[in-house]
């Protein structure tokens, strides 16, 4: 990316956080970028456009941290919570750790603007997300019944709404605060967190194999 445009999208940013999603102004979003009203048109046509480049910057990050973590499907098994748990706490650091992105992103999510444009957007770079929602529901079929559009805003909602509490300073910024934000977060899910017969059997012939070769390489 430009590093002009992404300098600007960063203002833009920090001037919602500042101002507002529907107080902030060009010329204000402008003067914090450093650069004239022409120079920021020559990059973005309005502001909404520039509002929407800002959400897809900060949407690409969050869907980043997901490419660096592995999920070990035994652990899914043994320890479902501590598996959504290994998930989950990079996502809300991250947004405790990035205050400006954090009221933004819920500014944004929350504006009459964002209905329409969610219809229209592209979200391809979430597939590794999607690809470890598709896990879970494999080892759990009981998540199954609930709908996906349904259990992706109950942690995207909860997460973002607590961040920003935390950045907001109502809520300490702490671990005793992370463990208390998961477990208020996954108490609406204990229930699904059940396997199903046939995954439990698949889970016991997996560990059947593990064993037995196990046996084999020490001679038994």
């Amino acid at each position: 990316m430009d590093s002009t445009k992404e300098h600007i999208i960063m203002a833009g940013i920090k001037g919602v956080r500042q101002y507002g999603l529907e107080g902030v102004r060009v010329q204000n979003i402008s003067k914090l970028a450093g650069l004239t009203q022409g120079a920021m048109y020559r990059y973005f046509k309005s502001k909404d456009e520039l509002m929407e480049a800002c959400f897809f910057y900060v949407d690409k990050q969050v869907a980043e941290l997901f490419e660096h973590i592995s999920l070990s499907p035994l652990t899914l098994v043994t320890n479902p919570k501590g598996a959504i748990k290994e998930l989950w706490l990079p996502y809300f650091r991250f947004w405790t750790s990035h205050p400006d992105e954090t009221i933004f992103y819920h500014r944004f999510r929350d504006s009459a603007h964002f209905p329409e444009f969610d219809k229209k957007r592209d979200v391809g770079y979430f597939e590794t997300f999607v690809g470890m929602v598709k896990l879970f529901r494999g080892l759990f079929p009981s998540l199954n019944k609930l709908n996906a559009d349904l259990l992706w805003l109950h942690v995207l909602t909860s997460t973002i709404m607590y961040a920003k509490y935390v950045v907001e300073g109502v809520l300490p910024n702490n671990e005793e605060t992370e463990n208390e934000i998961f477990q208020l977060m996954v108490s609406g899910l204990a229930g699904y967190l059940k396997r199903g017969k046939e995954a439990d059997e698949k889970a016991g012939k997996r560990r059947g194999r593990s064993k037995l070769k196990k046996t084999e390489e020490q001679g038994i």
